[in-house]
C-alpha cells in the first residue's frame, strides 16, 4: 500500500516537471520526462510492485535466490574447469592429436623465405678511392647473424 502510493507521487511530480518544461518549449524534455514518470504508475498497475514488495520480504523467496544463485556457481565453475582442462580424457587426447596434425612441419622457417643473397649494391664509382679493409671487417659479424637468420 505504501510503495503504491509513493509511486503515484512519484509520478505526479514527474508530470508536474514535465508540464513546466513544455511551458518552456522544450517539448522534446517535457515528452521524455512525462514518459518516466509514467513508469511507476505502469509498475503499480501491473503488480510488479507489488510483487517486488511481497519477494523483498520473504524469506523463502531469498533461499530460492540462494539456491539459483549456488547452481550458477556450481555451473560457471564447472564450465571454467572443462575449458582449462580441454574436456575429458578422451577429447584431449584427439584435440593433441589434431593440433600436431595442424602444425606445419615448416612452420618454425622464417616466413619471409630464403634471403637473396647480397643485396645489391651500386658499384663505386670510378673516380673514388678504395675504403680501408677495416670498414669490412666491422660489419661482417651483423652479415653473419643476418644470413644465419635468413634476412
Amino acid at each position: 500500500m505504501i510503495a503504491e502510493t509513493v509511486c503515484s507521487a512519484v509520478s505526479v511530480a514527474g508530470l508536474g516537471i514535465a508540464v513546466v518544461t513544455a511551458y518552456r518549449k522544450r517539448f522534446l524534455a517535457a515528452a521524455r520526462l512525462a514518459a518516466y514518470s509514467l513508469v511507476p504508475v505502469g509498475l503499480v498497475m501491473t503488480g510488479v510492485v507489488g510483487w517486488v514488495a511481497d519477494t523483498a520480504f520473504s524469506p523463502s523467496a531469498w533461499a530460492g535466490f540462494g539456491v539459483l544463485g549456488g547452481a550458477w556457481l556450481l555451473f560457471a565453475t564447472t564450465r571454467a574447469v572443462e575449458r582449462r582442462r580441454g574436456g575429458g580424457r578422451k577429447e584431449r587426447g584427439e584435440i593433441q592429436a589434431a593440433q600436431r596434425e595442424a602444425v606445419a612441419p615448416a612452420a618454425s622457417a622464417p616466413s619471409l623465405g630464403q634471403g637473396r643473397g647480397k643485396a645489391a649494391r651500386p658499384a663505386p664509382h670510378p673516380t673514388a678511392e678504395p675504403r680501408s679493409g677495416g670498414a669490412g671487417d666491422d660489419f661482417s659479424d651483423i652479415e653473419a647473424i643476418l644470413k644465419k637468420h635468413g634476412i
